[in-house]
């Protein structure tokens, strides 16, 4: 459980610079130069990564409580909510983008809490809190910024992205849900 808790401090850490120190960033990208320091923040985050996996790996399974029958069906429906707001976060806005405002931290979030749904053991609890938590504060961050006149709101640029979104978060949705969630995490999420 130490490797679990260590690799959620580090990685939520890295990923919280922005929050707890602003001007770390700043001093960062004028010390290594913006790809420097864009090369450092993810060798940083690969590696507290691979500790946060491990870790989570390594957990003792102590269970809490025991979700009842059906919960994974509501977390693989909320699943492709998720994908779909993934999909969103990584191409130009349309209205999906616009309106949930920061669409990856919305996808972590979903992610995080359809995963508490269906996942009872302190190892798995611990996890989705940190990550549920996690963008709780940057999405209150990411207001503050805003109303600060920090970072301008996503800007509207087509309707056709919220196509593109949908269709590749379904498709994104199908993949992790029949192949790609047994093989990086080893279970089969139609098998529960």
């Amino acid at each position: 459980m130490t490797f679990l808790i260590l690799g959620l401090i580090l990685f939520l850490g890295v990923h919280l610079l922005r929050v707890i120190a602003p001007g770390f960033r700043l001093s960062m990208i004028e010390k290594f130069g913006e790809n420097g320091w864009k090369g450092l923040y993810s060798v940083l985050s690969l590696v507290t990564l691979v500790i946060l996996i491990w870790g989570y790996a390594q957990a003792p399974v102590i269970n809490l409580w025991f979700p009842p029958t059906g919960m994974n069906h509501l977390t693989t429906t909320l699943m492709l909510f998720a994908m779909i707001c993934l999909v969103a976060s990584l191409i130009p806005a349309g209205h999906i983008a616009v309106k949930t405002k920061h669409p990856m931290v919305l996808s972590v979030k979903i992610w995080a809490l359809a995963h508490l749904l269906a996942n009872g053991d302190l190892a798995s609890m611990l996890l989705f809190v940190a990550f549920l938590a996690w963008g709780v504060v940057l999405r209150i961050n990411y207001k503050r910024r805003q109303r600060a006149g920090d970072i301008m709101p996503r800007a509207f640029v087509s309707a056709r992205y919220d196509a593109i979104a949908v269709v590749g978060g379904i498709v994104l949705w199908v993949v992790f849900l029949l192949w790609l969630h047994e093989l990086l995490i080893g279970v089969a999420p139609l098998a529960m």
